[in-house]
């Protein structure tokens, strides 16, 4: 596992604290907690740990692997274990009880370095993290064991609370539509992200009057309409395309902001050495995933930031690659100006909230 975030984000070793004696259950208080369970995670193969002792450390890495790379274009796969897989492991609360602490101190784990996907203080981040709590939560209420349960539904209540505060402060706010739609996809992925947390959960009537409760309060109506109706829900996928490029892993400045708007981040490729392997995942993208926006406008800013380094990173492209960057479709779409292209957004999000409206 820990070989899988090296593979997905090498520049994180570089901030690795020193490695220190104790438990990595211990760690997670800790502003950059993720970071120093990395750094400990061998203490977890300790021989005189507990079974239960090997269970809280292994969650905390997963967890703290899963933060670590989630927003990388390569993201470790532990979305089960941490949802479900390792709270149905024990039936102890004195062993759920420090996990659940965890998750929770893991909302203030740092996203500096691991993700440029924040919107006025909203990221995928917090999504991740209300699921796992969200397995807790129904496993604990699974128990009985009602205090630990109520603090982690309020946990997840409190965030939906602040999500939907800031949605609507910015929905309410001039000139702020290309936030508006950035909000709407990540909250549309959040709402995702609980429900998926709650599909691990014991079906009892003590979990379905919870799972009933949360699925409306967490269900961001206003919010998902504007993801749909604006185009957005096509820029929500995984960015297959890119996940073969190694170039855009060696370093954090080439971490992936929020699709459609990608003219900068272009612009910050189109320098790498190897932009030509970057500038054929893009085309490729363009031709695989359907209705995506994001893959045009990056490729726009490779071009408008460096056009030399641009026309000799085509010219190193496969030869189907080069055809397709020549077609006509792909071309007029690269042609659209950034500030046309963001004004026809900006007019859909406001023709979204007028219908809403109506």
């Amino acid at each position: 596992m820990i070989a899988q975030v090296w593979n997905a984000a090498p520049f994180l070793q570089m901030r690795l604290p020193a490695a220190e004696a104790g438990r990595l259950i211990e760690l997670g208080a800790a502003s950059d907690g993720f970071l120093r369970i990395l750094a400990n995670w061998r203490n977890l193969l300790r021989g005189e740990l507990a079974p239960e002792e090997q269970l809280q450390d292994y969650f905390a890495l997963c967890l703290a692997c899963h933060h670590a790379t989630v927003a990388t274009f390569v993201p470790t796969d532990v979305d089960t274990k941490i949802r479900g897989i390792l709270w149905q492991a024990s039936r102890d609360r004195e062993v759920l009880r420090p996990m659940l602490r965890l998750a929770l101190a893991a909302r203030f784990w740092s996203e500096d370095g691991i993700s440029v996907r924040a919107v006025r203080g909203v990221s995928g981040h917090n999504g991740e993290h209300w699921s796992v709590i969200a397995g807790g939560l129904g496993r604990l209420l699974d128990l009985g064991d009602t205090e630990a349960a109520e603090e982690a539904q309020a946990a997840i209540e409190e965030e939906i609370d602040r999500e939907l505060r800031i949605f609507e402060a910015v929905a309410g706010e001039r000139h702020a539509e290309l936030d508006l739609l950035r909000l709407s996809i990540t909250l549309a992925h959040n709402r995702g992200d609980l429900t998926q947390g709650m599909s691990f959960w014991r079906k009892t009537p003590r979990t379905s009057l919870v799972m009933a409760h949360l699925s409306v309060r967490g269900r961001f109506e206003r919010a998902v309409r504007i993801y749909e109706d604006t185009g957005m829900s096509a820029e929500g996928h995984r960015h297959y395309p890119l996940r073969r490029v190694k170039a855009l892993r060696r370093s954090a400045s080439a971490l992936l902001p929020l699709s459609p708007f990608l003219d900068d981040w272009g612009a910050g490729v189109a320098r790498l050495e190897d932009s030509h392997e970057v500038l054929a995942a893009l085309v490729t993208g363009c031709q695989k995933v359907q209705g995506q926006q994001g893959y045009y406008r990056a490729i726009a800013g490779m071009r408008n930031a460096a056009p030399g380094a641009f026309a000799r990173a085509g010219e190193r492209m496969p030869a189907a690659a080069q055809r397709a960057l020549r077609g006509g479709q792909l071309r007029k779409l690269i042609d659209v100006p950034r500030a046309s292209f963001e004004s026809m957004m900006r007019k859909r999000a406001q023709a979204a909230l007028k219908n809403q409206s109506a």
